[in-house]
């Protein structure tokens, strides 16, 4: 772009020529000098008036499009590339060559990337770019005002206008999906008590949700309201006594992850645990201790199923309270009864601790135990090292060792911690 200084020069340069050609024709004459002074003025003529060549109005639309549908129709997963097309409008008549398109994406921890694109204006005098993004990581993503530029032929003078189309979107985390959890099977002969089947447990007076008319319900189940919006009959849904309360904790302790990709697999192991939960109608829940205190009490209905996601979108590891002291301040979510999966890096006394206060306080903590780099690569030497987990096995705990969320599916499918 041109800065100030370089544009009041260039105009003296031209002021310069235009003042040289006039005393030309003054003192010289003849049909030399007068064609060459009418050749400057149609020149300055066209360059004062590419002021007003109408990019300064210049409107635009951005759409978005992940995979093979919009963003609004299809939830973006990280990862995922986003198609961007920007249609491009600029008001006026006067000609234009070109236009250069400057576009900004910013993530919500400030990082940008930035594009760039360029087109040649159409008979109606718009145009249309594309442009593809690389892989996003889970986040919020907004797009900065977009800015247009063009210039004269001669590439003499910059002018520029902007525009704002932006709509932040989300990229949810990865999820991997979990079939089945074979000891959430064994709720009648063990201590998830509340697992009921749920062909035969009580419904309570709480409206989940709605669901379609089946032959025989009574007329007081009938969902008037949403039998006259959609026309066919519908019947309410109640949330059952006997269901499983899952609350799921997500470790936030900023000591506890070396590694930015070691966080991203904590929020996608807690994502995948919501989404199992959600798909099997059991009333889930989520603790979240950072920088702020964040808590959502076990519910089974949409509307909560979204708030906690779009809690998972924007979380970061930014909590300076270790697990215990964290688990210690959520204790009125980890009600009694209700199953606490932690999903966290760290080890020792702090896990032990954790999990014996939630076994108090009447909860079934489990653990989803994130392994560190460095125990992937080589195996612990120091027998020391390994007790604490041997102590939380032999007292009778879950714990699951995941490295990787590919192995989050096989290590609670397989049954056995």
């Amino acid at each position: 772009m041109l800065t100030a200084k370089a544009t009041i020069l260039r105009w003296r340069l031209i002021g310069f020529l235009y003042v040289a050609s006039l005393l030309f024709v003054l003192f010289q004459g003849g049909k030399t000098s007068l064609m060459l002074f009418c050749i400057f003025n149609v020149l300055l003529v066209y360059l004062v008036f590419g002021r007003w060549s109408g990019i300064a109005q210049v409107s635009g639309e951005r759409r978005l499009i992940g995979g093979t549908a919009a963003t609004s129709d299809q939830p973006l997963v990280a990862g995922a590339r986003v198609e961007v097309n920007l249609d491009v409008q600029i008001p006026g008549f006067w000609p234009i060559p070109y236009v250069l398109v400057r576009d900004r994406l910013v993530a919500q921890n400030g990082n940008a990337v930035p594009f760039e694109a360029s087109f040649v204006p159409n008979y109606r005098r718009a145009g249309t770019i594309q442009y593809t993004t690389p892989p996003l990581e889970r986040g919020v993503y907004r797009f900065e005002s977009t800015q247009c530029s063009t210039r004269d032929i001669f590439g003499l003078f910059e002018h520029t206008g902007t525009f704002d189309s932006s709509v932040p979107f989300s990229v949810y985390p990865r999820t991997a999906a979990i079939r089945d959890w074979r000891q959430m099977k064994y709720g009648s002969k063990g201590p998830f008590s509340t697992s009921a089947s749920r062909s035969s447990s009580k419904e309570t007076t709480q409206i989940n949700g709605v669901r379609e008319y089946i032959y025989g319900d009574r007329l007081s189940r009938i969902h008037w309201s949403a039998t006259a919006k959609t026309g066919q009959w519908k019947s309410k849904e109640f949330e059952r006594e006997s269901l499983p309360r899952m609350i799921v904790m997500l470790d936030r302790y900023f000591g506890a992850y070396e590694k930015p990709d070691q966080f991203e697999l904590a929020v996608s192991a807690a994502a995948s645990l919501l989404d199992f939960g959600f798909r099997r109608s059991t009333a889930v829940g989520l603790i979240s201790v950072g920088a702020k205190h964040e808590g959502y009490a076990p519910q089974a209905s949409a509307d909560q199923r979204e708030l906690m996601l779009k809690h998972l979108v924007r979380v970061q590891a930014d909590g300076d309270q270790p697990l215990y002291r964290a688990v210690r301040q959520s204790g009125a979510l980890a009600a009694a009864g209700s199953i606490v999966i932690i999903v966290s890096p760290q080890s020792g006394e702090e896990v032990v601790r954790a999990m014996e206060w939630l076994n108090r306080s009447g909860a079934v903590p489990v653990l989803i135990h994130l392994k560190r780099p460095d125990e992937e690569r080589a195996k612990v030497s120091d027998i020391r090292a390994g007790e604490w987990l041997r102590l939380l096995r032999r007292s009778g705990f879950a714990v699951y060792q995941v490295g990787k969320l590919q192995e989050l599916p096989e290590a609670l499918e397989g049954g056995r911690p």
